[in-house]
C-alpha cells in the first residue's frame, strides 16, 4: 500500500506557540518597565518657620521706618544748613559790626578828650546872630537829623519781631540775617535789645519782659542763636508786635520795632492797627514812642497768584502800621 505524505500546514502548533510566548514576553516587559510619574516628597516642614517669617516682617517695617527717619533728618539738616558763601558772608558783617562797636567806644573816648573844645563851640553857638539863628533852623528841617535811608534811627530801645515759619526758615534765613546785622550795625550803640518771633515767643525766654544789655559779646550771641533758632509760627506777626508795643512801651522811652516776615494769616489788620494805635500813645506833642519798621521777604510772589494773598496782606498790615506809627516799610525784590 502506498502512502501518500500530507504537507504540513503554513502555521503548525509550534508557531503560534512561539508568537504567543513572545507577545507575553514583551507584555511583560512592558508591564515590568511602566514608569510612574514622579511625586516629589512633601519637604519636612520646619518648626522655625512661623518664626522666621515674623522676624522678616519686622526687619522690612524696621528698614522703612529708618528709610523715613533719614530724609526726614536730610531734609532737616538741608533746611537749617546755610551755604558755605551765605555763612562767609554772615561772618564778614559780624566782624564789620563788632569793628563798628571798637570804634564807636574810641569815639567816646576822643569826645571825652575833647570836651574843653565842645564847650567852646556850645558857648559860639550861643552868640550867634538871630539872623543866623533863622538860617540854621530852616536848614535843620530842610535836612532832618538821625536818618538812615529815610528811615528814624533815633532809638534807645530796638526789639526784632521775626516770622519763624517754613517759608522764612527754609528759604530767607540767611537774607533774613543779613538784613538783621545791617540793621544793628547803624545803631552802635543802644541801651536794651530784645528778639521776639511773630507769635511773641521771646529768644531768651530768661529776659522775657526785659531787655538785652547791648555789647558786642551779646549781638554776637543773638546771631549765633537766630542762626537755627525755628520755633513754632502761624506766619502771624499781628501777635508779637501787640505783645512788644504792650511789654515795652514807656513814655519816657524811644523804642524801635523791626518787623522781618513774609505772611500775614490773621483775621483782621484794622484790628492789630487799632490795638497798637490805643497802646502807643504819643507822649506830649511828639510822635508815637514805638516807631514799627518792616522788611518784608517775597516768598510767597514765587508762588502761583492765587497763593500769594498771605504775602500781599503782611504788605498792607505793614504799610498800615508803619504810617500810623512813625516809621517805614521796605519790601524787598528777593528772598535770597
Amino acid at each position: 500500500m502506498k502512502l501518500t505524505r500530507r504537507e504540513p500546514p503554513e502555521i503548525g502548533i509550534s508557531f503560534l506557540d512561539t508568537i504567543t510566548c513572545g507577545v507575553g514576553a514583551i507584555i511583560l516587559l512592558m508591564t515590568v518597565t511602566t514608569t510612574r510619574p514622579h511625586v516629589p516628597e512633601r519637604p519636612v516642614e520646619d518648626p522655625r518657620a512661623a518664626q522666621i517669617s515674623q522676624l522678616q516682617r519686622e526687619l522690612f517695617a524696621e528698614r522703612a521706618v529708618l528709610a523715613g527717619v533719614n530724609a526726614e533728618e536730610q531734609q532737616r539738616a538741608g533746611a537749617q544748613q546755610l551755604s558755605e558763601a551765605e555763612l562767609k558772608k554772615v561772618k564778614a558783617q559780624i566782624a564789620a559790626l563788632l569793628s563798628a562797636q571798637a570804634n564807636a567806644g574810641r569815639a567816646d573816648q576822643t569826645a571825652a578828650l575833647n570836651a574843653e573844645i565842645y564847650g567852646q563851640l556850645k558857648t559860639a553857638q550861643q552868640q550867634i546872630t538871630e539872623e543866623m539863628a533863622q538860617l540854621y533852623a530852616q536848614k535843620n528841617r530842610a535836612r532832618p537829623k538821625n536818618l538812615i535811608g529815610g528811615i528814624p534811627i533815633d532809638s534807645e530801645y530796638i526789639c526784632f519781631i521775626i516770622d519763624t515759619s517754613g517759608s522764612m526758615f527754609n528759604y530767607a534765613w540767611p537774607r533774613m540775617l543779613t538784613e538783621l546785622i545791617e540793621i544793628l550795625s547803624v545803631y552802635p550803640r543802644v541801651k536794651g535789645i530784645q528778639i521776639m518771633n511773630d507769635q511773641g515767643t521771646y529768644m531768651f525766654p530768661e529776659h522775657a519782659g526785659g531787655w538785652l544789655t547791648d555789647s558786642p559779646g551779646q549781638r554776637r550771641a543773638v546771631i549765633d542763636k537766630l542762626a537755627t533758632w525755628n520755633v513754632f509760627s502761624k506766619s502771624s506777626p499781628g501777635e508779637g508786635i501787640t505783645a512788644a508795643v504792650q511789654q515795652f512801651y514807656r513814655a519816657d522811652r524811644k523804642i524801635s520795632l523791626y518787623v522781618l516776615g513774609d505772611e500775614f494769616t490773621g483775621p483782621s489788620i484794622r484790628e492789630i492797627a487799632e490795638v497798637v494805635r490805643q497802646t502807643n500813645r504819643p507822649a506830649g506833642t511828639g510822635g508815637p514812642r514805638v516807631r514799627i519798621h518792616a522788611i518784608g521777604f517775597p516768598t510767597q510772589f514765587a508762588n502761583p497768584p492765587s497763593m500769594q494773598a498771605t504775602g500781599i496782606r503782611f504788605a498792607a498790615l505793614m504799610r498800615e502800621l508803619t504810617r500810623q506809627n512813625g516809621g517805614s516799610f521796605v519790601g524787598l525784590n528777593s528772598f535770597r
